[in-house]
């Protein structure tokens, strides 16, 4: 028997799987997961199945500087941070993944603090 999927799986699915349709190029995807109390963010090669840069509000240069993981500046800091390091990493142009998650808030947010770094999508 197959797995009954929940909502959030066939939404998560549905957008990578739309990603692997558009990407033809190989280019790596900037890939976000949020908690309750936290954001993360990685840049991943599919092609090579490694992950070239990742941050997220854990960071101890992050979590130093912030009050909370929890809200859109911590957001729009770990976007900051996962930019540099892409760039560290010779990356400068990604495809946006944003999971299960709407395009609002805090994955808006990382977004718009990652093009502020420098990467490009």
């Amino acid at each position: 028997m197959t797995k009954r999927l929940t909502t959030a799986e066939r939404r998560t699915f549905r957008t990578r799987n739309k990603l692997r349709q558009i990407n033809r190029s190989g280019l790596p995807r900037l890939s976000v997961h949020r908690s309750g109390k936290q954001i993360y963010a990685q840049i991943i090669d599919d092609a090579q199945g490694v992950t070239l840069a990742a941050a997220s509000t854990l960071d101890k240069d992050l979590k130093e500087k912030l009050k909370t993981g929890a809200n859109t500046a911590a957001a729009t800091e770990v976007g900051k941070l996962v930019a540099a390091r892409a760039k560290k990493a010779g990356v400068a142009e990604v495809q946006f993944d944003r999971g299960s998650y709407i395009y609002h808030g805090r994955v808006k947010a990382l977004a718009e603090g990652a093009r502020e770094g420098g990467l490009q999508f």
